[in-house]
């Protein structure tokens, strides 16, 4: 035995190479076997994240267009109430809605028997789509018409509640069509119910909404009613005909074994087709109305395809690796110098990548846009010290407003060049709903101190200019205080220090204010420019910043910016440039306009004034010689604006007045809606999320929403207690 084990321990010290070779075989067997369960653990939670992820995705579109259309009929009842005392008006009434919104084939008013004396006992008014072209007719003259006994007339008395009822099969022009009616009860001043509206939508987009981008390519989804009809199915292009069949006896099948997914939202069931082919069926209920019911399929072969080749190119790579193993353990000793110095380096380099890695998966990145207009002119630079650098500034227009930065992030390299497009990307992001400029630099410090394991912060200075008043609002976070060039007076802008962002996320940052006149210049930098050192190791210094901006004080923005990079790479000489280096220059120019004044209207806070608007409007069109689309934007903006500003800038049981004022000149018609009520910037709000629920949508969204999108500028002011909205359109000559 002695001898047998002295034979075994001689061949295993004269072999070790293949020793090596041999033990490191097994245990690259070992570690791709272990990998290979566990990537496949990983991928089924991966499953059935992204199948739920998937219909919630798809839910939140569905009862998004849903609450779309619900809002439409909603925002629209009190066009109906306002004319209910004119019978024929209604007809009108209708065809408004479905003008509104195009998914809306038809909308209805069913009123109470002998509602309308003069109509008969019944009067059920309808507009509805014919190729493009929108009819409107009385649904009662039609024979055998007799809405009273319908269900759902029934049930609207009953319940005097909106819903959503099942879909149906109609046929228009010999097309069978699937429908879906969403009525609501219609009360007078009294609350008596008076008729039942609601609008027809039909369901053919859902086919082409819930199987478009699927997780999966050959991954579908299908609705069903709660009862477990189908009501949306793919495609051929997308799912065989016996698949969705046997997906949808499935689900209702009660017999069938289903379990829970991992987070319990979801019912799972593990299925074989026709073809043998392995699949999962995610399927759950919509909460809310209707209740329906969404389901996604996957098929086993798409899910894991990728873990079965990376198991086959794991066995390959493992043979080609055994082939190079003796060569590297022959190498090995030779190049354990080499590779110590290049261990050395990777870790090096790969902490700053994984924290530059850590910062960009949690953090969006976005380019800076371009400014060209006649009444702000701009000039910039962004010199970094080294490859990236961590300074950054930005601008655009929204609204008539310049929105503008300047920052700079503490440390440099990848990191720091992370931290620069994160918080110019959140400027971008937040600036485009909000004009508040001590909001914006809060919640880029919110967002800057979330998971700051790196524990790095910012400087930044933040502006939002008027540039139809030249009101500059502003505010600092730490930064160096820009310089206010007008005229002969060259002075720092008066700016409260503040912290810098991503070090205390519950910091109050404050708003200053002040007023730029026509042809001043302001001057924003980095502390780059004043710590630039020369070889005496002396700084350049706020004063000769200030030295040079006196002396030229009279020249555009870019060649402000051009000449103080001559000036102080002369003063650094030959020595390292040892931060970055980044200056913005804007001079505001406003140009007025002639404007002709066409007319002046005044009206009180109530929604029976809205005749005289139209009245107005109608007279300035004409005046103008607008065509028949460009008046009707303009009067139904106006009209959204106003409305906006009789339910929300006077409380309740007060009355106030609004004055609404008709400008143009060569190029645009000027709109300004003036008020004394609270201050209320409706253009701070975001654009309207019709994906939310009527409750949780904010007021006014969905006004504020049509106005941006029917005019070309939209601009808010609070000028002497009064609240100043003006919008403009461009004439088209």
């Amino acid at each position: 035995m002695r001898y047998l084990w002295d034979k075994v321990r001689s061949y295993l010290s004269s072999h070790k190479g293949l020793v090596i070779i041999v033990v490191a075989a097994l245990l690259l067997e070992l570690i791709s076997a272990a990998q290979y369960y566990y990537s496949h653990k990983m991928m089924e939670t991966e499953l059935d994240k992204r199948a739920e992820s998937e219909l919630r995705m798809k839910a939140i579109i569905i009862f998004g267009t849903l609450r779309e259309m619900e809002s439409t009929l909603n925002e629209h009842i009190w066009d109906v109430k306002r004319n209910i005392n004119h019978a024929d008006s209604m007809f009108e009434a209708t065809r408004r809605i479905i003008m509104v919104n195009p998914k809306v084939m038809g909308s209805f008013l069913a009123f109470e028997p002998f509602y309308y004396p003069q109509k008969g006992r019944l009067f059920e008014p309808y507009a509805y789509k014919d190729n493009g072209v929108i009819n409107i007719t009385n649904l009662a003259e039609k024979e055998g018409v007799d809405y009273p006994s319908n269900p759902m007339y029934i049930k609207m008395l009953e319940d005097d509640a909106p819903f959503w009822s099942d879909p149906y099969d109609h046929e228009d022009d010999g097309v069978e069509k699937q429908l879906s009616t969403y009525s609501s009860p219609l009360h007078d001043s009294n609350g008596k119910f008076v008729a039942m509206s609601g609008i027809d939508i039909s369901l053919e987009w859902l086919g082409d909404t819930l199987n478009d981008r699927h997780i999966y390519p050959s991954s579908f989804i299908l609705l069903l009613t709660e009862s477990g009809k189908l009501i949306s199915h793919p495609s051929s292009n997308h799912a065989k005909s016996q698949d969705v069949g046997k997906v949808v006896s499935l689900i209702n099948d009660s017999t069938v074994h289903r379990s829970e997914s991992q987070s319990g939202h979801s019912k799972v069931i593990r299925f074989k087709n026709d073809n043998g082919e392995h699949a999962t069926v995610f399927y759950a209920n919509l909460k809310g109305k209707p209740h329906w019911q969404i389901a996604v399929v996957c098929y086993d072969k798409e899910v894991y395809e990728d873990l079965y080749w990376m198991r086959i190119n794991m066995l390959l790579l493992m043979l080609l690796a055994f082939g190079i193993l003796g060569y590297i353990l022959s190498r090995f000793m030779l190049s354990e110098r080499k590779l110590s110095i290049a261990k050395e380096d990777k870790q090096r380099i790969g902490n700053e990548l994984r924290i530059a890695t850590g910062i960009q998966n949690s953090m969006l990145v976005q380019d800076e846009g371009v400014v060209e207009r006649p009444d702000i002119t701009i000039g910039a630079i962004l010199k970094p010290a080294r490859e990236v650098g961590g300074d950054l500034y930005n601008y655009f227009i929204r609204d008539e407003k310049l929105f503008f930065c300047i920052g700079d992030v503490s440390g440099k390299g990848i990191p720091s060049a992370l931290i620069m497009a994160m918080t110019q990307a959140l400027f971008r992001a937040v600036s485009s709903h909000e004009s508040n400029p001590a909001h914006i630099m809060k919640t880029i410090n919110e967002t800057a101190c979330r998971n700051n394991k790196t524990n790095m912060f910012a400087t930044l200075f933040i502006g939002v200019l008027d540039l139809p008043t030249g009101r500059l609002r502003y505010c600092n976070a730490g930064h160096d205080a820009p310089v206010l060039i007008d005229g002969d007076e060259v002075s720092p802008l008066l700016v409260k220090a503040n912290l810098p962002v991503g070090l205390f996320d519950d910091f109050n940052y404050e708003m200053q204010e002040t007023v730029i006149n026509k042809g001043a210049t302001l001057f924003l930098y980095t502390d780059g420019l004043t710590e630039a050192r020369n070889k005496a190791h002396n700084q350049f210094g706020v004063q000769r910043i200030m030295k040079m901006l006196e002396q030229l004080r009279v020249s555009q923005p870019q060649e402000i910016i051009d000449s103080m990079t001559e000036r102080v790479q002369k003063f650094a000489g030959e020595e390292e440039q040892s931060d970055d280096l980044t200056m913005l220059a804007l001079r505001y120019s406003p140009v007025t306009g002639d404007y002709t004044l066409h007319g002046e209207l005044t009206m009180k806070n109530d929604v029976s004034e809205l005749k005289n608007l139209h009245v107005f409007l109608k007279s300035v069109a004409e005046t103008l010689g607008l065509d028949a689309s460009t008046t009707r934007n303009i009067r139904l903006a106006v009209e959204e604006a106003v409305v906006n500003v009789m339910d929300y800038a006077y409380p309740a049981g007060t009355e106030g007045d609004i004055t609404l004022k008709a400008l143009s000149n060569n190029k645009y018609l000027k709109l300004s809606i003036i008020d004394s009520g609270m201050a209320f910037d409706p253009t701070e709000a975001a654009r309207a999320d019709t994906t939310l629920s009527a409750e949780d949508r904010p007021i006014g969204g969905l006004g504020i929403f049509l106005v941006r999108e029917l005019m070309d500028t939209i601009n808010y002011e609070r000028i002497g207690g009064k609240n100043i909205l003006t919008m403009k359109k461009k004439l088209i000559k």
